[in-house]
C-alpha cells in the first residue's frame, strides 16, 4: 500500500479507539455488578425499574410531538423563505443558530418569569401546560438541527419550477406543500427528526428545572446515587443514539428524487403501431 494510505488507515484506527475504548470500559464495568462474573444483572435492574419505562415513555412522546411540532413550524418557513423572501434568509439562519448560542438554562429561566403560576396564561400551572411548555422548549433546542436539514432539502431541489407547475395545472399553495414539496423533502425532514429525537432523549436542563419525569434527569438521578446502573444506562443511551444516527443514514443518504407527487404521474403515450 501507498504511504498515504496507510498513514489514513492508521488514524481511522487512532481515532475508532479513541471513541470505543472508553465505550468498551463502560459496557465492561456494567458486566461486573455480579463479583467474580460477567453478567447482564445491570442491564436486568435497570428494565426492571419502572421508573426507566416511565421516562423512557415520557421523552419518547415529547420527541414526537417536538418533531412534529418542529417539521410544521419550519418545513412551510423554509420553503416560503426560499421562493418569496430570499433577501431573508440570513435573518433567518441567524435566529435559527440562536438556540446554539443562548443556554439552555437561560432559555427555562425566561420560561419560569414569564408562565409561573401567577402568570396570565391558565394553561400553565398545569401539568399538560408545563408538558407543553416542554415540547416548545424542545423544539427550540432543536431548532438549528430541523432548520438546517429541510433547508438543504430544499436546496436540492427546484421549488420555484415544481410551485410553477402546480400552479399552471391550478394547485392552491397548500395544496403544492402538502402534495408536491413535503414528498421531496421528506427524507431531509427525517434526518432533522432523528436528530431532534437524539437531542430530546438526553436532554437534561429543561426537563429538570420544569420538574418533568423526562429520561435526562432519570439518568442523572441513578448515576448520582449507583455505580453500575449509570454504565448500563449510559450503553443504553448509546445505542440509542447510534441507532438514531443509523437511520439517519440511511434515510439521508438518498436524495430527494424526482417528484413523487400523484400531479406531475401523466400517463405515457405510447406509438399507434400500423
Amino acid at each position: 500500500m501507498k504511504p498515504p494510505r496507510i498513514a489514513s488507515i492508521v488514524i481511522v484506527a487512532l481515532a475508532a479507539l479513541y471513541f470505543l475504548l472508553p465505550l468498551w470500559a463502560t459496557f465492561h464495568f456494567s458486566l461486573t455488578m455480579v463479583r467474580g462474573t460477567w453478567s447482564f444483572e445491570a442491564y436486568r435492574v435497570v428494565f426492571a425499574d419502572q421508573r426507566f419505562t416511565d421516562t423512557f415513555l415520557f421523552s419518547t412522546v415529547s420527541a414526537l410531538a417536538t418533531i412534529l411540532l418542529g417539521a410544521c413550524l419550519v418545513v412551510p418557513t423554509a420553503y416560503w423563505v426560499r421562493l418569496k423572501l430570499p433577501r431573508l434568509r440570513p435573518l433567518v439562519e441567524f435566529i435559527t443558530l440562536l438556540p446554539l448560542v443562548i443556554p439552555p438554562i437561560v432559555l427555562v429561566f425566561g420560561y419560569l418569569r414569564l408562565y409561573n403560576s401567577s402568570s396570565w396564561l391558565p394553561f400553565t400551572a398545569t401539568v399538560s401546560g408545563t408538558n407543553l411548555l416542554l415540547v416548545f422548549g424542545y423544539t427550540v433546542l432543536a431548532l438549528p438541527y430541523m432548520y438546517r436539514a429541510v433547508d438543504t432539502g430544499l436546496q436540492a431541489i427546484d421549488i420555484r419550477t415544481l410551485t410553477e407547475a402546480a400552479e399552471s395545472l391550478g394547485a392552491k399553495r397548500g395544496a403544492i406543500l402538502w402534495n408536491v414539496i413535503l414528498p421531496n423533502v421528506r427524507p431531509a425532514i427525517l434526518s432533522g427528526a432523528f436528530l431532534t429525537f437524539a437531542i430530546v432523549i438526553g436532554e437534561f436542563v429543561l426537563a429538570s428545572l420544569l420538574n418533568r419525569p423526562a429520561f435526562g434527569p432519570y439518568l442523572q438521578n441513578v448515576g448520582a446515587n449507583r455505580a453500575y446502573e449509570p454504565a448500563a444506562l449510559a450503553v443504553i443511551s448509546f445505542l440509542v443514539t447510534w441507532a438514531c444516527m443509523v437511520l439517519l443514514q440511511v434515510v439521508g443518504g438518498r436524495g430527494p428524487g424526482r417528484p413523487r407527487s400523484r400531479l406531475f404521474s401523466l400517463p405515457s403515450r405510447k406509438r399507434a403501431t400500423p
